[in-house]
């Protein structure tokens, strides 16, 4: 018979636990060659036996009701079960003759009644020492909170007495607790600055890990720390050490709830554009000020000095919305275009419909074509290497079909949603031009580009491939009446100074125009 070796070790006290693993399992292998018994597995799990639900445990048993093992090989029966529900199975599948036997270096068994007998008994001699074990640890525990001594492990600052099953002050610890509640009692310090402290002053966790913002919450709450403590709801007065004073904890208890009242703040003053520009001399965030009725856009200038002056919020308004109206549409066009956009959807599956019919049949093809190469093969018409050869060219011809069919499907819809999305996204600014709601224009803004940069009161941004093009053109067309100019002041047509020869007599005929409209370029 086969077998499976099955060691287990408790999940509590790992300095006498680690080694019992390797204990259990040179006896048993030790006791497998005495007995030549042969093993075909073995599993080890660090976990107590006494409630149901090992994965180890349960996995053995998988492999004896598939029949790749017989039998189980362990130390004692205590160690396959603690509780009546694993007990249980293993005599059940015992009684199925999933298992065949059991053998123990420490215990007797036999699969009989008689064998099976005992090895109930064992079972119940094994619950019967995790529940009394239980009772004991309790009645210790009474024992222990009727002489004020907290009967679980210390709080940090205090270390447990193994030798007087006390606790006793960490005489490194006590004073870095000490000072937090200190530090807290004054009210000029955060949860978040006493935990900066206290790793600053390497205070550690007994694991000695950096104390959390949520770990120094809950140690400035302990009442252990003043001789109060709670175990199982209950209060009792502790005979250890206190490191602080009762006075000093309900201090720190004041602090900490005043802090956690909801403060009403008095409403501020918002500006629409603020935390969307960065200052392009010196890269520091712009933030705004009411000066004299009105909003004023700076620079923060924090990191070096900068002679970037103050932008009013209008002249910044209207330079957003000359940017809005270049890649603006307006909602007659924006229906006008979704319409042909449903049509070309509509052609596109159309088209598609014959594309994939044509698949359709193509691996329908192959398929028969992969039948008949089967049946050639099978009357021995064509040879078993030129079978393999051509049956690997249909399979992936089959792959590549269906690739093709799912490509097909899915690249109708790969361009017609984004167009739509950037059709819309052009009418969102166009109502934003006609609302004029200027917290809207900034997310809009965040949404279409980045690098929003203010500098020498001109906004300016990197705005995303689609919108910047469209921008471009926009500006192209505005600008193509001079296009053709050598010089962009000269004007069309004729002008006070024409090229070609002007009689003097004919120089009132002449057409002479204002150059008033050249003032712009002074």
């Amino acid at each position: 018979m086969q077998y499976i070796i099955h060691a287990r070790k408790s999940s509590e006290s790992e300095e006498r636990q680690i080694l019992s693993i390797e204990a259990q399992l040179a006896e048993l292998r030790e006791f497998a060659a005495k007995e030549k018994l042969e093993i075909v597995a073995s599993l080890c799990e660090a976990q107590t036996a006494k409630e149901p639900g090992r994965t180890k445990f349960a996995e053995m048993l998988s492999f004896l009701q598939s029949g790749k093992a017989d039998g189980i090989l362990s130390w004692h029966p205590d160690r396959l079960a603690r509780n009546s529900i694993d007990g249980g199975q293993v005599v059940y599948l015992l009684d199925t003759g999933k298992i065949k036997d059991l053998k123990f270096p420490t215990f007797w068994f036999e699969n009989t009644p008689q064998g099976k007998f005992m090895l109930n008994i064992a079972f119940g001699q094994s619950k019967y020492y995790v529940d009394n074990l239980a009772e004991n640890i309790k009645r210790g525990h009474r024992a222990k909170l009727r002489r004020g001594v907290y009967p679980s492990f210390a709080p940090l600052g205090y270390t447990n007495n193994h030798r007087t099953r006390g606790i006793d002050v960490d005489t490194q610890k006590a004073p870095l607790i000490r000072k937090a509640f200190e530090l807290y009692a004054t009210g000029k310090y955060t949860l978040k600055q006493i935990a900066k402290i206290l790793k600053d002053l390497e205070l550690r966790s007994h694991k000695s890990n950096v104390l959390s913002v949520s770990c120094v919450q809950r140690l400035l709450q302990n009442s252990f720390y003043y001789g109060i403590f709670r175990f199982k709801g209950d209060t009792y007065q502790g005979t250890h050490g206190p490191l602080i004073s009762k006075k000093l904890f309900g201090t720190c208890q004041e602090v900490m709830k005043n802090r956690g009242h909801i403060q009403t703040r008095k409403a501020e003053k918002t500006f629409p554009f603020r935390g969307l520009l960065t200052c392009g001399e010196c890269g520091c965030a712009i933030t705004a000020e009411m000066q004299k009725g009105h909003n004023y856009y700076r620079c923060t200038k924090k990191k070096n000095p900068c002679s970037q002056k103050y932008v009013r919020e209008e002249l910044l308004t209207e330079q957003i919305k000359s940017f809005l109206q270049k890649v603006s549409l307006s909602s007659q066009d924006t229906e006008k275009v979704l319409c042909e956009l449903n049509k070309d959807e509509q052609k596109a599956k159309e088209g598609s419909k014959s594309v994939l019919e044509n698949l359709k049949n193509e691996l329908v093809e192959t398929e028969n074509r992969l039948n008949k190469l089967l049946s050639a093969y099978l009357d021995e018409i064509v040879s078993e290497e030129e079978y393999l050869g051509q049956k690997q060219k249909m399979l992936d011809q089959k792959v590549e079909l269906k690739e093709k069919m799912i490509e097909t499907e899915d690249g109708i819809m790969s361009w017609l949603e984004p167009a739509r999305a950037f059709v819309k996204s052009l009418n969102q600014a166009e109502n934003l031009l006609q609302s004029g709601n200027k917290a809207e224009m900034t997310t809009f803004l965040k949404q279409i580009g980045s690098n929003h940069i203010l500098f020498d009161k001109s906004f300016s941004f990197l705005a995303n491939g689609p919108f910047q093009i469209v921008a471009e053109r926009r500006l192209r067309r505005r600008e193509a009446p001079s296009s053709n100019l050598q010089n962009p002041n000269w004007r069309r047509g004729w002008d006070s100074n024409p090229r070609s020869s002007c009689p003097d007599n004919t120089l009132a005929r002449c057409r002479f125009r204002p150059l008033s409209h050249l003032s712009k370029y002074k």
